[in-house]
């Protein structure tokens, strides 16, 4: 036997269009990851979409906990509407 893989130094046919055809296969995955890396715009929508979910999924994790326990928000509310509040009447005394 040859390093052809068959007798008499002559190249296998099944063998080169089995090595023809996995040659084609990879070259076909490596355009399309070139192709995929190129595509900008596709690019950048598939993360403004992560984007978004990540916020979605933050807004609701956000929620949850202040439904579980909303005294410190309310708490932030208010300390915000006191200072609005002496802001305001700090600015009246001044005219």
């Amino acid at each position: 036997m040859s390093v052809n893989g068959s007798a008499g130094g002559r190249p296998d046919v099944a063998a080169l269009r089995e090595e023809i055809r996995q040659t084609r296969a990879e070259l076909g995955e490596t355009v399309q990851a070139l192709a995929a890396k190129a595509d900008v715009k596709a690019r950048a929508k598939e993360q403004v979409e992560q984007t978004k979910q990540r916020a979605r999924a933050q807004v609701y994790d956000a929620s949850v906990k202040v439904r579980r326990n909303p005294v410190p928000v309310v708490a932030a509310l208010v300390a915000g509407a006191a200072l609005v509040g002496i802001i305001l009447i700090v600015r009246g005394r001044r005219k």
